[in-house]
């Protein structure tokens, strides 16, 4: 490692290094420095001339930051700069590898420059990709050739299952409706489909990937992620695609489920599994609104869930329906494209800006994430921080200051204010845009969307805002609530997904009772952890009720979790010697008791959340949100907790259900 990159200035290669060190983030370039050379002096030296800071500081005080968290001092980072340059090589290789607990504590609290605490290192560790997920309980046992997993849906979590059951050595089958893998990023190929989280790390924590070409990925590129890992995994073997789950029954003789299949011919196959796991999502079947005459319209009618990848919009008169994410995406997906568009809002979501969310990856961020060692893990250590715990009080009511302002605390002030500056700015002379698209309720009580060129969009000659809703569509055209009719040859219905638990499966538990009539028709879902449901033994339902992040970080990380605890309980079957494990009532009970009382203190149940926001259920309960800090549900998932639950000892002589 004794040259640099100065000394042969013609190498593509050392002019790849060059505009990488030049191009990249300052913070895991520091953290490559450290690695690199080992010198843990760096760490020191740095760390005195950064402001090390609270976590989530600014947020809780309600203080806009001048620039993003985390931003090294302009010396700092010219500094860090030119010792990357005299120290490494196109070739460079790490002195230091994975550290210890304690000095990973040590280089994420230069690396944030915000105080990270022992609690956060494991998971840090886990998410940030330098290690792989920890079993805990003990693997003395493997697992018998009858102990078959049936896993439903291949979408990021059924995927995530599937390769972690193969790792733990469990047989497994997955069923997947559709055509293919992936899910949400399967069927929502609209224009401007696109993640709202972060690329590098909305991803495997397990299979980083240096290559995305944009900050926040596109849905086309987010599925050929997932290929590109299904078929490193060699998933498709276990995998049977167009056949969908009817039913699951718990057999109470042979302790197991019988689960029934229909593929695309019609035809029905029965099929046994030891344990069943729903990796469905909760917003997975498309919402069509009940419209009088949605049926009569002439012209062409598509939902953003089942887009026409032949429908040409040049020069259509458009009409879209939506508020959220999927509606924002669209409108500045097709603007450029259509004679005229009409954007029919009834609730607008508060907005905020984010420049990432179109800016492309420079080649030398490229470079660096594929290249520098441990780069790439640091970059994404960064990306899940600053946009998970830091952010948990963002939704959180403080009783004093919400009782006299519109917002619930200091640190949703912020938020509001920094909505309402956006809006003021994108429209500084159009004083009824931004009155239509004002929402009446507080920041975070629906999703907030970050704008992808929406409000861009709005200031079109062509496009006209409707702050109101479809009254009727007739064969020409549609009738909106405020008395307007629009002449329409395209309406586009981006008005999401019904918010559904598992709840169109006919899933019958222990006791004869379907999943649907515990959970009211899915309106009053209740879990163990997300997870577990009493009187369904063997059953795991992943991003059940009350699991979504939804201060913070992505499905991502719920997929992680949840897949992990539910290996680690199939394995603490296997290693005592049992059939069957169920959560008991009280315990459940309990569990949700903890739960309602905490999410009381959040805007998604607090006064001046929207009823009608996919959050909550019809009696204003919210049975989407997590209400626990990230790191506390990651915690809580480590491992089954024996205590909680039913566990049923092995039959010596079980038989074949049939």
């Amino acid at each position: 490692m004794t040259d640099t990159i100065t000394t042969d200035v013609t190498s593509d290669e050392a002019t790849r290094l060059r505009d990488a060190i030049e191009t990249c983030d300052p913070a895991p370039l520091l953290m490559s420095l450290v690695h690199v050379t080992g010198d843990l002096g760096l760490l020191d030296e740095f760390g005195a001339r950064l402001e090390i800071t609270e976590p989530g500081n600014h947020y809780a005080k309600g203080i806009t930051p001048t620039s993003p968290p985390g931003t090294f001092p302009a010396d700092v980072v010219a500094d860090i700069r030119a010792r990357a340059a005299a120290i490494l090589t196109t070739e460079s290789v790490a002195a230091l590898g994975v550290p210890d607990d304690a000095l990973f504590e040590r280089m994420a609290t230069v690396a944030t420059s915000e105080r990270v605490d022992p609690e956060f290192v494991p998971l840090l560790l886990e998410q940030a990709g330098f290690v792989a997920s920890r079993r805990v309980v003990p693997v003395t046992v493997s697992p018998p050739a009858d102990f078959d997993v049936i896993v439903i849906g291949a979408g990021i979590v059924g995927i995530n299952a599937a390769i972690k059951l193969g790792d733990a050595g469990f047989d497994y089958t997955v069923f997947e409706a559709d055509d293919e893998i992936g899910g949400t990023w399967w069927r929502n190929t609209y224009p401007g489909a696109a993640v709202d989280t972060p690329s590098h790390y909305y991803s495997y924590s397990f299979e980083l990937n240096p290559d995305w070409s944009k900050y926040y990925p596109t849905g086309t590129e987010y599925q050929e992620y997932l290929l590109r890992v299904v078929d490193k995994y060699r998933l498709r073997d276990n995998i049977r695609f167009r056949t969908r789950v009817l039913s699951a029954t718990w057999n109470v003789a042979s302790r197991q489920w019988d689960v029934l299949t229909q593929n695309a011919d019609g035809q029905t196959e029965k099929h046994h599994a030891r344990a069943v796991i729903t990796a469905l999502g909760m917003l997975n079947e498309a919402n069509i609104p009940d419209v009088p005459g949605l049926d009569s319209f002439a012209g062409t009618m598509v939902h953003t869930a089942s887009w026409d990848a032949d429908l040409d919009l040049t020069g259509k008169r458009v009409v879209v329906l939506g508020t959220g994410c999927t509606s924002v995406q669209v409108v500045a997906g097709i603007v450029d494209k259509v004679e005229s568009l009409d954007v029919v809002v009834r609730s607008p979501h508060w907005l905020v800006p984010e420049k990432a969310v179109v800016n492309n990856v420079p080649d030398g961020e490229k470079w660096a994430l594929a290249h520098i060692p441990f780069y790439q893990e640091w970059f994404r250590l960064r990306s899940y921080w600053f946009a998970s715990d830091n952010l948990y009080s963002l939704p959180r009511i403080e009783d004093d200051w919400a009782a006299e302002h519109f917002s619930a605390s200091p640190a949703n002030d912020m938020v509001l204010r920094n909505a309402q500056a956006y809006l003021q700015k994108s429209f500084p002379n159009r004083p009824d845009l931004i009155e239509k698209l004002t929402p009446t309720f507080r920041p975070y009580a629906k999703r907030i969307v970050k704008d992808p060129g929406f409000f861009r969009a709005l200031t079109r000659d062509h496009v006209t805002l409707h702050r109101a809703s479809f009254e009727r569509v007739t064969p020409d055209g549609v009738y909106t609530t405020d008395g307007q009719f629009i002449a329409a040859d395209v309406i586009i219905l981006a008005t999401g997904f019904q918010l559904q638990f598992t709840t169109t499966i006919d899933i019958v538990g222990s006791e004869g009772r379907t999943l649907a009539e515990v959970w009211k028709g899915g309106d009053d879902p209740r879990a163990y952890l997300g997870v577990q449901v009493s009187g369904f033994p063997n059953l795991f339902v992943t991003a059940g009720p009350n699991s979504a992040p939804n201060h913070g970080a992505g499905h991502n990380i719920l997929s992680e979790e949840q897949v992990h605890y539910i290996v680690e309980c199939l394995q603490y079957l296997l290693e005592n010697d049992l059939d069957a494990m169920d959560v008991r009532q009280e315990v459940l009970d309990e569990y949700n008791e903890k739960v309602d009382a905490a999410l009381d203190k959040t805007v998604w149940v607090h006064p001046g959340a929207q009823v009608n926001g996919y959050y909550r259920n019809s009696a204003g309960r919210a049975i989407v949100p997590c209400p626990w800090r990230l790191v506390d549900y990651w915690t809580m998932l480590r491992a089954p907790h024996p205590e909680d639950l039913v566990l049923t000892p092995a039959a010596d002589n079980r038989q074949d259900s049939e």
